[in-house]
């Protein structure tokens, strides 16, 4: 997969934005994706070192709107860790 293709946007929750005093980046990523390939596309995308990758899935929940029963998709999120100093200029807000 293309860098482009792993990560799919930046998390803009107030947890994420909190974490960025600690240089950790949290980003909706591929379904697919692994920590190494995460952390090779963060890198490569925005030029700075990683040091480490969490993820977790965020299961898919039941919504019901009328007579109809669905559900909402599943999705892969990824806490990256920055060296200590380092920023994603364009993510700064």
């Amino acid at each position: 997969m293309q860098p482009e293709q792993i990560i799919l946007a930046p998390l803009l929750t107030e947890k994420a934005l909190g974490a960025r005093t600690a240089s950790r980046y949290a980003f909706r990523v591929h379904l697919a994706a692994t920590k190494g390939s995460i952390a090779g596309a963060v890198e490569s995308l925005f030029k700075v070192k990683v040091v480490k990758v969490n993820t977790c899935k965020v299961r898919a929940k039941r919504r019901i709107m009328g007579r109809s029963i669905g559900r909402t998709a599943q999705w892969k999120k990824a806490y990256v860790t920055l060296t200590a100093g380092q920023k994603i200029e364009e993510l700064e807000v």
